[in-house]
């Protein structure tokens, strides 16, 4: 029971994090593989580890992002939430298949919670992706085990850097594009003096 303890904290720590670290999935894999655990509870325990992280991730980014950024680009952020949070299934299914794709999730949900989105929506859409990507990473962990080198070299893989790039030019475009201009006027403005 204490490992499947283990899997839960070290996936929610993981997740939380607001940068690009290690994915939950090779947390799983390192106790299944090392302590022989039942890979269904490591996935259901693991799973929920990292939603709860990603959760909170999404609670605190807005807080950080009120201390450092202009009082005007706190409100174009929060005019972007909520305008991106009135198209709840569109949002929910973007989620779902960029949490399908094996492409780090950190940076997505770093732009949702800069975005002020309401977590709550894209939560459970995130569960459901989540789960069944990891359920299949998981599954190839016994291969994975056995083929350590692979492994290592693959934490600098393409995807890994592709999954970077998207998250940064992500992470700018919520920062940097002028929401309010471009969604109500329908022209596109940069503004870089954000920061307070």
């Amino acid at each position: 029971m204490l490992y499947y303890l283990l899997v839960f904290i070290s996936a929610l720590l993981v997740d939380i994090i607001p940068f690009i670290g290690p994915p939950a999935w090779s947390v799983m894999v390192f106790f299944q593989i090392k302590f022989h655990l039942n890979i269904w509870i490591v996935l259901v325990v693991g799973v929920i580890g990292s939603t709860i992280g990603r959760y909170l991730l999404t609670l605190y980014i807005p807080r950080l992002t009120s201390k450092v950024v202009n009082r005007r680009k706190d409100e174009d952020l929060q005019f972007l939430g909520k305008k991106l949070s009135g198209n709840k299934w569109q949002i929910q299914l973007f989620v779902f298949i960029y949490t399908l794709i094996p492409i780090p999730t950190t940076p997505l949900f770093t732009a949702i919670a800069v975005a002020k989105i309401k977590p709550m929506i894209v939560i459970p859409a995130f569960f459901i992706g989540k789960f069944i990507s990891d359920m299949m990473m998981v599954y190839a962990g016994k291969y994975a085990a056995e083929n350590a080198i692979d492994i290592a070299h693959g934490f600098l893989s393409w995807k890994t850097i592709c999954g970077a790039v998207i998250g940064i030019v992500l992470i700018c475009a919520i920062f940097f594009i002028d929401w309010r201009t471009l969604l109500v006027k329908k022209r596109l403005k940069l503004n870089f003096t954000i920061w307070k």
